[in-house]
């Protein structure tokens, strides 16, 4: 009988400053998205454990850098949601630096998994943070989520066109993963991916 991929995930910390983020040099793959992108479910649904990313009916409740550690061997990271408009804008400024923070000068980032709500036309805002990902040389991946919400032919469609909207500036995409939280759909293919990249480390 194969492994299951996750043997044990646990909370480890949170925090506002990556001076404070743990320091075992063990790899970390960092969750990110905009707010009510469905980044709790997800993590929840990946690791197995139902209540180990506190979900909630408000977005924008995410605002540390929490540090899951997984099989002690990786770690996952669940960052702040960015453009949630009903922050105040000292609130925003506080959590862009977070963020930027951690993205740029995080040693032990190993990859930047960046969710992406499949129910919608290529938002202007997920545009942009892609382009500041590429300008800054980050290595990334693209999370579709709530896959489950469509049809097999209306998700199809958003992604062939995000595709598309993407190609018109990156020569390349990036490794793209189709999930649904509630079916479970690419929980797999996740781990199985972060177990290879980990394997070349």
């Amino acid at each position: 009988m194969k492994k299951p991929l996750v043997k044990n995930a646990r909370f480890v910390i949170s925090n506002s400053d990556i001076k404070k983020c743990p320091n075992d040099g063990k790899p970390e793959y960092a969750f990110i998205g905009r707010s009510n992108v469905g980044k709790s479910s997800l993590i929840n649904m990946v690791t197995g454990h139902r209540k180990l990313a506190m979900t909630s009916a408000t977005p924008g409740k995410t605002l540390l850098i929490n540090h899951f550690i997984i099989n002690d061997e990786w770690y996952l990271v669940d960052l702040p949601g960015y453009g949630y408009s009903k922050r105040s804008k000292s609130q925003n400024e506080q959590l862009e630096h977070i963020i930027s923070s951690y993205i740029l000068d995080r040693e032990a980032m190993t990859l930047l998994f960046v969710l992406i709500d499949s129910r919608h036309e290529p938002q202007k805002i997920d545009i942009e943070f892609f382009q500041w990902l590429g300008e800054n040389g980050v290595p990334f991946s693209i999370i579709f989520t709530k896959a489950d919400k469509l049809t097999k032919t209306a998700l199809a469609s958003n992604i062939a066109s995000y595709k598309k909207r993407l190609l018109e500036e990156w020569e390349e995409l990036p490794p793209v993963f189709i999930t649904s939280s509630e079916t479970g759909l690419g929980r797999e293919e996740l781990l199985e991916y972060i177990s290879e990249v980990n394997s070349t480390l």
